[in-house]
């Protein structure tokens, strides 16, 4: 799946950028560790919890892509797995939409944010959904149309999801209101139609699989 027309690296980095930054700053258990890390014992520390996913996705990555591979040459599970990820974006999607504003509350707790970070996200299921259900299905399409395509999703994917949770530490560790402005609740929203713009594209494909289209 390509979804945007044109240059399929331009398409993948497009769909990188997109979901890495929706990952990014949606809430969530890794956002939420980000959070009162930062409020309890400074920015630095929720900059750590942040780098969590360059290591814990690793293997989670592997396993979603060696699993998928396995079934490509099964329309109908691969059908059925994409539907199931266009209903996780429409879900991700509603959630996003209907975001009234973050309510982070510190904690007592010593830091040990990256261990903690670690801990929180490989423990958490969303990578696993979104590894087998979204990202690794795209990986597959990436990779059917050149290396560099999954070169730049990946990266582009990864640069916004840590890069957006550092940019929440920065920010709430600097001003603790804003992730109840309007401002950051209508980027959230505004990120949830993309999403089930998404979710829209994939259950057009597993239309395409099931032959339905």
């Amino acid at each position: 799946m390509s979804p945007a027309g044109g240059n399929p690296e331009v398409s993948f980095l497009i769909s990188g950028l997109v979901l890495g930054v929706s990952a990014g700053i949606s809430p969530g258990p890794l956002l939420t560790l980000v959070m009162t890390q930062t409020l309890k014992h400074g920015i630095g520390e929720g900059i750590k919890v942040s780098l969590a996913p360059l290591l814990t996705d690793l293997p989670i990555v592997l396993l979603a892509l060696f699993v998928l591979h396995r079934l490509t040459a099964l329309d109908t599970v691969l059908g059925c797995i994409a539907l199931f990820g266009a209903g996780y974006l429409f879900y991700l999607g509603y959630e996003s939409m209907t975001f009234g504003g973050a309510d982070f509350t510190a904690r007592s707790e010593a830091p040990h944010s990256f261990k903690k970070g670690i801990v929180a996200n490989f423990l958490n299921p969303n990578p696993y959904m979104f590894w087998f259900a979204i990202g690794g299905p795209l990986v597959l399409k990436a990779f059917s149309a050149s290396t560099m395509a999954v070169l730049v999703f990946m990266a582009a994917f990864y640069l916004l999801l840590v890069g957006a949770k550092c940019v929440v530490a920065v920010v709430a560790g600097s001003s603790r209101h804003f992730l109840k402005s309007r401002l950051y609740v209508y980027t959230v929203r505004g990120l949830g139609i993309v999403l089930c713009v998404f979710g829209f594209i994939f259950a057009k494909d597993a239309f395409h699989y099931f032959d339905w289209l």
